[in-house]
């Protein structure tokens, strides 16, 4: 087994830029083109809306602050899961790792690359959910292969080749899918203010509260849940930290990568959702058809010709995404596999291709049989505000650290120290509350699903000791 930094380990290829356009890549998929109108069904007022979004990037770029001192301090692979390992305990560590594979990466793996072969349908019919390969009971249980899991199923198996080949590829290949994906966003967003004779006064009121006609939910309970759909658009912006490892200069550029992909992917957001505004009032999105507020608007600005280029524009932003995705999750699998926490053939490292191969696999034959069981969509809502809480608590491992451990050596220390820290964790537990309070029952389940590592845990802990 390799130890990190040693001559057999993965290796360091990747610069700054690199590193910024995983963080932009990964964060960048199917959400900006969906999450707007879900956001309209449970707050209307335009101000809050872009308010939201604002905050979102504010937390975000806040987050990136403070674990960017923790990458700094621990520069190998695996991100979140070594640092909760470090700050309170190899329990910690592995709840964040196995709710990661269980859930989180695989699952937004899978759900992308259906998005991606859903909108591959409108250039070939012959993909869909509805068109149905072959259906088997199994287990009590029927289950299907459409057109559309297919060509999900390939994306991935695709990808993972092109992954398992070396970091170097996938880098190169997520530089080009994410420069694309954001020049198509700015382009549409400066298309609608240039060409369309949209309506100033849709941004008004401007933060006098709003909530759809049908709400049940108080004020802050909106909002949260509302905010939930833009953390999802926001989310995967730590995982540059999991391909530490392979990072050259990693003390310096994983800070810099963070703070870099998570400032422009909260311009481009903030500017399209604006532009969304502008052309459809936020009383509208909602109504949408199946909330595809990026379509909607671009054939409303460019006619047929924008159906086309926002579709195109999709497919290379979720193609981008699953991409980022596949190339960073299995580098955490390999430091749980390193630490005794994970199947052991996960930290075996490829001769040639120096990359990280089987834990490659791992992800994609997990992630194809969420893609097959159809529960994926399930699965994310349950587990929305997982992501948050993780790094909220990550968040609270950076000052438990710098009390704890005031020698270790911390080439980065977040600035505005202990202010910007506070504030991430303050801003992200109240989020918490009322996403719980909003939509307890799938906040719950996610809860559940994080607990169902206890067990496991222990398992691994007496196998490592025999």
């Amino acid at each position: 087994m390799a130890e990190y930094g040693s001559e057999g380990g993965l290796a360091r290829r990747l610069g700054v830029f690199d590193a910024s356009n995983i963080v932009i890549g990964s964060m960048i998929g199917s959400g900006i083109f969906l999450s707007p109108s879900l956001m309209a069904g449970y707050i209307q007022t335009p101000g809050i809306l872009i308010l939201l979004w604002l905050t979102g990037g504010v937390l975000t770029m806040l987050g990136a602050l403070s674990m960017g001192e923790l990458s700094a301090a621990f520069p190998r692979a695996g991100g979140q899961y070594v640092f909760l390992r470090e700050a309170f305990s190899p329990l910690g560590g592995f709840l964040f790792g196995w709710t990661f594979f269980l859930v989180v990466q695989s699952g937004f793996i899978a759900a992308v690359a259906i998005a991606f072969s859903k909108y591959l349908g409108v250039f070939f019919p012959f993909l869909g959910e509805g068109q149905r390969l072959f259906s088997l009971d199994l287990f009590g249980r029927a289950v299907t292969l459409s057109t559309a899991q297919a060509a999900a199923i390939l994306c991935i198996v695709l990808l993972t080749v092109v992954n398992v080949r070396g970091v170097r590829a996938g880098a190169s290949l997520q530089n080009v899918f994410t420069l694309t994906k954001v020049a198509a966003i700015v382009v549409l967003a400066v298309a609608a203010f240039l060409f369309f004779k949209g309506r100033l006064v849709n941004f008004t009121p401007l933060l006098k509260p709003i909530l759809p006609a049908a709400s049940t939910l108080p004020l802050f309970a909106a909002m949260a849940v509302a905010m939930s759909k833009a953390l999802f658009a926001y989310d995967a912006w730590n995982s540059v930290a999991f391909v530490a490892e392979e990072v050259r200069e990693p003390q310096r550029n994983i800070p810099r990568a963070m703070f870099l992909g998570t400032g422009i992917v909260t311009l481009v957001y903030t500017l399209i959702t604006m532009a969304y505004l502008y052309v459809i009032p936020a009383a509208q999105m909602a109504g949408v058809e199946e909330n595809r507020i990026g379509a909607a608007v671009a054939q409303a600005v460019m006619g047929q010709a924008g159906l086309v280029f926002i579709t195109i524009a999709i497919l290379v932003s979720t193609f981008g995404c699953v991409n980022g995705l596949v190339l960073s999750g299995p580098r955490l699998y390999y430091a749980m596999a390193r630490d005794g926490m994970f199947f052991k053939k996960n930290c075996r490292i490829h001769a040639k291709f120096r990359t990280p191969h089987v834990a490659l696999v791992y992800q994609a034959v997990w992630s194809c049989i969420l893609v097959l069981s159809g529960t994926f969509n399930d699965l994310l809502t349950y587990t929305a505000f997982a992501s948050l809480l993780f790094n909220a608590v990550t968040v609270i491992g950076l000052f438990k650290l710098r009390w704890q451990r005031p020698e270790l050596q911390r080439p980065y220390r977040v600035s505005g120290y202990p202010i910007v820290p506070l504030l991430y964790v303050g801003i992200a537990l109240f989020f918490i509350v009322y996403i719980i309070v909003g939509d307890p029952l799938n906040s719950g389940k996610g809860l559940f699903l994080i607990l169902t590592g206890v067990p496991v845990f222990f398992y691994w802990k007496r196998k490592k000791a025999s």
